[in-house]
């Protein structure tokens, strides 16, 4: 995979030694390297099969993998797949196309947490004969009663002093399908006073008849998400176990596991800022119902937050991984604005998307003194910003069409694009003077009369006169009919929900679909997954809707880049 970074890349530092990127993580990184407590850092990415990664889990891959990369050391791709009711292939096979296409490798290190349920089980046993784990017939509700507040103790189960032996005997039966769903639960024996809600006995195991995709209908009982995860980090040998901060009350029960439990080694939790942005919801909770009850076309619309939709919508993988990099590595969460996520994926394409003409809105323009049936080809740099990218070559002819918003007949002061008597440049071809407006019946502009100079060959004058404006323009014989979908953000304030219920701020506006759209023919064989830029308009790629014939473009982004605007403006004042 060479355009992927691995987990072992050319000119990964060597371990022991400090990356050139440096944060809090990568300090303590480098310090247990220099005191010799590792001599080879290994790191996981351990999502849970139960729905697409969105952006806020680009930020965990790019640490999870980049602190392995920088450190010479390596990440493994482990599935915490202990709850089969609610995970599918569909979504494991999704989240190894989007970590490969956000440029990251784990090379043979995939692993799954259910390959390790015969070792947790009787890691569980061993707890159970310890004195540190009992069986409780409590119900769910009945727990949470006992539990107690933040400022309440919990109370004991009247469960919680069962022998050994009952115990055993029935966590064994609980295995063996003996009771129903729910009967029971097996816990750790902790502390019923803890101030830590976590360790008021945490539930390790509980009964669940249903069937798992990769161990079917072996098992009746599913470890918990808190038991599971630290000890598949030990089996791994996982030095450090990085984490978002929401994970950060979890680490006492995280130790407590690995303290009571002869793991094979000593994982270190370390939790950081988990990625919060403007306009956007990142919970799997809210992002299922979205497409589950049709708000959107699916996981990977391009409206939603998912990879798979960002990746829809011409977001390029470059783009996102600097903007995991500049939002950086903090212990403290904050919210970024989505306009930083746009800058950045903005830079990306204004240097490597090439550009080509689309009208959104045609207007025919007919070039009377241009000789009929001629087709000239013009030279059209594909990059201004990029000359190896080259020129292609764009096909020019007596009618054309221009943008609709292009043409004002009684043009106020500051308009200086096409109006009745103007001349103007078309790009890369010739100077154009309107001379007449044809309208229908119901006075609608539905034709130019304009006539060019045949001496501005190439949008340059002899004579030196230089037109205010430059439009673009398509051949009206040559252009390809196109549907284009214009994205705003899926939610109309910057804080969703904040007000009450969050589907209630849903923006009814976040997606415009335009008919008739007219774009240059290079485009019927423009890829999936390339975005370009439609000159003037803004960044646009193919949809996967598209057809023969029916091409669909989706737009990435405009040209406006407002928080750069703002990130000036900002310097300035200060």
């Amino acid at each position: 995979m060479s355009t992927q970074e691995t987990n072992s890349p050319p000119g990964a530092s060597p371990a022991g030694t400090s990356p050139e990127r440096s944060d809090f993580i990568r300090e303590i990184v480098a310090a247990d390297l220099r005191d010799g407590k590792h001599q080879t850092i290994v790191t996981r990415f351990p999502p849970e099969p139960n729905g697409y990664l969105h952006i806020g889990h680009a930020k965990a891959i790019c640490i999870d993998f980049g602190v392995a990369r920088d450190f010479g050391g390596r990440c493994n791709l482990r599935f915490d797949d202990t709850n089969p009711t609610r995970e599918e292939q569909e979504y494991i096979d999704a989240i190894q196309e989007d970590i490969h296409w956000l440029g990251f490798d784990w090379g043979e290190h995939l692993y799954f947490a259910s390959g390790y349920f015969e070792q947790l089980y009787e890691w569980a046993v061993y707890l159970i004969k310890a004195g540190k784990a009992y069986v409780d017939d409590l119900s769910a509700d009945e727990i949470r009663e006992h539990r107690g507040t933040l400022t309440e103790p919990g109370r004991n189960s009247p469960w919680r002093e069962r022998s050994i032996e009952e115990n055993l005997d029935l966590f064994d039966r609980m295995r063996k399908g003996e009771f129903p769903d729910g009967a029971r639960v097996l816990r750790a024996k902790i502390d019923m006073a803890s101030p830590n809600m976590n360790m008021r006995d945490p539930a390790m195991y509980r009964i669940l008849h249903a069937e798992h995709p990769r161990t079917g209908a072996k098992w009746c009982v599913y470890p918990m998400y808190d038991y599971a995860h630290g000890q598949s980090d030990a089996i791994e040998g996982i030095t450090h176990s990085l984490c978002s901060l929401e994970f950060e009350i979890h680490r006492p029960l995280y130790d407590w596991f690995i303290d009571n439990l002869p793991v094979p080694s000593r994982p270190r939790q370390i939790e950081f800022a988990r990625l919060n942005i403007t306009y956007t919801v990142l919970s799997k909770r809210v992002l299922l119902r979205l497409v589950n009850d049709g708000y959107v076309r699916g996981w990977n619309d391009p409206r939603m937050p998912t990879l798979a939709g960002l990746r829809r919508r011409g977001f390029p993988a470059e783009g996102i991984r600097d903007f995991v990099t500049g939002v950086g590595v903090a212990k403290a969460d904050n919210v970024i604005e989505f306009g930083q996520l746009e800058h950045a994926v903005r830079d990306v394409l204004n240097r490597k998307a090439e550009r080509r003409f689309a009208v959104l809105a045609p207007l025919k323009v007919v070039i009377e003194n241009y000789p009929e049936g001629r087709v000239e080809e013009m030279d059209v740099v594909n990059n201004p910003e990029d000359p190896s990218a080259g020129s292609r070559k764009v096909p020019f002819t007596r009618e054309l069409w221009i943008e609709r918003d292009d043409f004002m007949e009684e043009p106020p002061a500051k308009f200086f694009r096409l109006a009745p008597g103007r001349e103007v440049r078309l790009r890369s071809a010739y100077f154009v003077t309107c001379r007449e407006v044809v309208k229908d019946a119901a006075g609608e502009i539905v034709e130019l009369r304009c006539t060019y100079d045949p001496a501005t060959r190439g949008g340059d004058s002899p004579d030196g006169r230089r037109p205010k404006a430059t439009l673009h323009w398509i051949s009206a014989d040559h252009a390809m009919p196109a549907e284009v979908r214009l994205y705003d953000h899926l939610f109309s304030r910057p804080d969703p929900g904040a007000d009450g219920d969050l589907f209630t701020d849903l923006n009814p506006d976040s997606e415009t679909v335009l008919q008739g759209c007219m774009v240059e023919p290079s485009l019927a064989d423009l890829p999936l997954g390339e975005t370009v830029q439609f000159e003037r308009l803004g960044y646009f790629c193919p949809d996967l809707d598209s057809t023969p014939g029916h091409p669909v473009f989706n737009r990435t982004l405009t040209l406006k880049d407002t928080w750069a605007k703002l990130q000036a403006q900002g310097k300035q004042n200060s």
